[in-house]
């Protein structure tokens, strides 16, 4: 007896009793109220408001597919022709058959065009929850916050023979090194490119931008760049970031 005390109180291999390991966990407190209870896991429903860009990292071929063997849309540069850093609008995403992620982009193009970069050519997502609205007909843009306008104003745009283009493009950048007379206080670059060379510094992009010719708004008098009234460029500026979706009607 002396023997199995000892070995017991040095943890030997004799079994506890049923009734000690009984008390043991009834002496266990209860885990407290979580203080942030996880309940199950949902999925995230597509905003129609909100809108995702990113940033090139370096110089990229866009493809017409989601692989490296998929014919080139287009060559895309690191830098816009004013300068700032490019980007495209993030559309949808996908897999090559190597495993490799694909990002489907909305790409500066006078066609409006669409192609496939690699994930690794771009930045980190931004997302905003604005849309610009140029309606050619009314000569009027409208800027729309998650659905809702919160600024309307009277615009000129390109002549019959240099014509502002239609459909979906995006801001591209925020400029204020071309403020001056012509242009205003301040700028917007777009990735919409005209058929004809507009009078934007770039050249064939669109550019939003004041005048000193207020009288001239609205009407249809530029190269196919979008004109506004000082006051109300300045009253965009305040509301509209950069890789807000561009529509022109």
């Amino acid at each position: 007896m002396a023997a199995a005390a000892g070995a017991a109180a040095c943890g030997g291999s004799e079994p506890t009793p049923r009734a000690a390991v009984g008390d043991l966990v009834g002496a266990v407190p209860a885990p407290p109220h979580p203080a942030l209870p996880i309940g199950a896991p949902v999925a995230l429903g597509r905003d129609r408001d909100s809108t995702r860009w990113a940033p090139l990292r370096r110089a990229v071929v866009a493809r017409a597919r989601p692989s490296p063997d998929a014919p080139s849309v287009s060559a895309l540069a690191a830098r816009t022709p004013e300068g700032t850093t490019n980007l495209v609008l993030v559309l949808a995403r996908a897999r090559d058959a190597r495993g490799g992620l694909w990002i489907r982009a909305r790409l500066p193009s006078r066609r409006a065009a669409t192609g496939w970069l690699p994930r690794a050519a771009l930045g980190g997502y931004r997302v905003v929850h604005t849309r610009l609205v140029v309606d050619r007909g009314r000569l009027r843009m409208t800027l729309l916050r998650r659905g809702r306008a919160v600024l309307r104003a009277p615009i000129a745009i390109g002549r019959a023979g240099t014509p502002t283009p239609a459909g979906s493009f995006y801001v591209r950048d925020r400029l204020t090194r071309f403020a001056g007379r012509a242009y205003g206080p301040i700028a917007f670059g777009t990735s919409a490119q005209s058929a004809t060379l507009t009078d934007w510094p770039a050249g064939g992009f669109v550019g939003i931008h004041g005048t000193d010719q207020p009288e001239l708004i609205p009407g249809r008098v530029s190269h196919g760049c979008i004109r506004l009234r000082n006051v109300d460029i300045l009253r965009l500026v305040r509301l509209l970031p950069v890789g807000t979706p561009l529509q022109i009607t």
